[in-house]
């Protein structure tokens, strides 16, 4: 039997076999919008910092309490890991980058993740994007909890941690990255400066004013138990920042190693620069000062890395050990306020100035002072005056609001005790074998 095929037939034959033959090509370009390359960088980027939230962070601070608030102090930096994971899934990532309401807010779009799926933000899977800033908001309000280590009521810190991470982060991170007035205003900040560090910071110093300092502040404040957990949590948070800073690049690019090369210098040059400067001053460089001008040289670098060359993130580092060195030394004496383990003086002053010094250095797809554009420095100002102000009114508003309803504090017992055992019932070091149980050591 003879198969007839008419005209149309053909036709119809024809346009088939193109489609069959082109589908795979379609396929091929949709599927190159994501850049292998790019997304395993931005995987690697996004396990590094959670690292630097815990155990990063959760060390450095822990060994700088007493011995009775260890464990209470690495609770801190876990619950935030915790909780703040699941308010960015239900709701914070929604707020900070669904579509722009005014310029001041995220829509709600992507409430429970909704429509946050593998398909591609640039180069990589918008899910990835999402987890990627995850972390960035987790450690910004763990970093506040230095501030009022070994003193705050547990409870009223999850609520803080809530409550200010949905009311001051998720707005801010909005302004500055998710399409709203600050970064249509021109402001830089390339991994944190204002989003992250200055928040944090100015909201530490109002939340330690607010609860007081602490029982026998200063004189009878005991030093740190551990300088060996510090000096392991700041190498983990150095490395940790390679993924903060080099990883904000969103892609396996030359920028990303520009980023790489300015936090390493830069906090290799803070690190130098405060041991120099305690050696001048008091005769002995310590481990202590060198590992927390190191901190303060990448937070200094944070805005900066992906905007200015290597040579200029030396004079960001220097200036960061600087500012942080009189704050942690000069201002905190002279204020008398209680900010635990100085995560005003470090991440509050140093991100002010690498904020600042973007406007001045930046030449890296921007340009600032040096490169001709004085206007630069003004706006950097502007980012830095509202991202503070934000901070501190809303963490203001937010506390004396809590504490209405709840106690901020401990007891004046519990804190005596130590919160490891009062308020979570367990010690971080257990002494049975000298035959003393660890009730009555801590109880000391």
């Amino acid at each position: 039997m003879k198969l007839v095929i008419s005209k149309y037939g053909r036709v119809c034959l024809l346009l088939f076999a193109v489609c069959a033959l082109a589908a795979p090509a379609f396929a091929q370009e949709a599927a190159a919008e994501i850049d292998p390359g790019d997304t395993a960088w931005l995987l690697v980027s996004t396990a590094f910092v959670i690292m630097m939230t815990a155990p990063g962070l959760a060390l450095f601070y822990g060994g700088l309490v007493s011995h009775r608030n260890v464990l209470s102090t690495l609770m801190h930096s876990f619950f935030a890991l915790c909780l703040i994971s699941i308010q960015w899934v239900l709701w914070g990532y929604s707020l900070s980058f669904g579509s722009d309401i005014g310029g001041l807010i995220g829509g709600g779009g992507y409430l429970g993740f909704m429509g946050v799926g593998m398909d591609a933000n640039g180069t990589i899977p918008h899910l990835l994007f999402a987890m990627f800033q995850c972390t960035f908001a987790v450690i910004t309000f763990a970093l506040i909890s230095g501030a009022i280590a070994e003193r705050m009521n547990f409870a009223a810190y999850a609520v803080f941690m809530l409550l200010w991470t949905t009311i001051v982060y998720d707005p801010l991170c909005h302004w500055v990255w998710g399409g709203g007035w600050l970064g249509a205003y021109g402001a830089l900040d390339f991994a944190g400066g204002t989003v992250v560090h200055i928040s944090s910071g100015v909201s530490a110093l109002v939340a330690c004013m607010i609860l007081g300092p602490r029982i026998g502040f200063p004189e009878s404040i005991k030093p740190p138990h551990s300088i060996v957990l510090t000096l392991i949590g700041a190498a983990l948070l150095w490395v940790g920042w390679f993924g903060f800073n080099a990883g904000s690049a969103l892609a396996a690019n030359g920028t990303a190693a520009l980023a790489f090369a300015t936090t390493h210098t830069a906090a290799a040059m803070a690190g130098l620069t405060w041991a120099l400067i305690e050696w001048a001053v008091n005769g002995k460089p310590t481990l202590l000062g060198c590992a927390t001008g190191a901190v303060a040289g990448l937070v200094g670098i944070t805005p900066a890395a992906g905007f200015v060359e290597v040579l200029p993130s030396i004079v960001i580092g220097a200036g960061a050990a600087i500012v942080s060195f009189i704050g942690v030394n000069v201002l905190k004496t002279k204020f008398g306020y209680d900010d635990s383990l100085d995560v005003f003086g470090v991440h509050g002053l140093s991100g002010t100035w690498g904020a600042m010094a973007t406007g001045v250095f930046a030449t890296v797809g921007a340009e600032g002072l040096i490169a001709g554009n004085p206007q630069q420095v003004w706006i950097q100002f502007v980012g830095v005056v509202a991202g503070a102000a934000w901070a501190g009114i809303g963490s203001f508003i937010i506390l004396k609001v809590m504490s209405l309803f709840m106690n901020l504090r401990v007891s004046e017992l519990d804190e005596v005790s130590g919160l490891d055992l009062s308020v979570h019932g367990e010690v971080a070091y257990n002494y049975t074998e000298a035959g003393m149980s660890p009730a009555s050591h801590y109880k000391e």
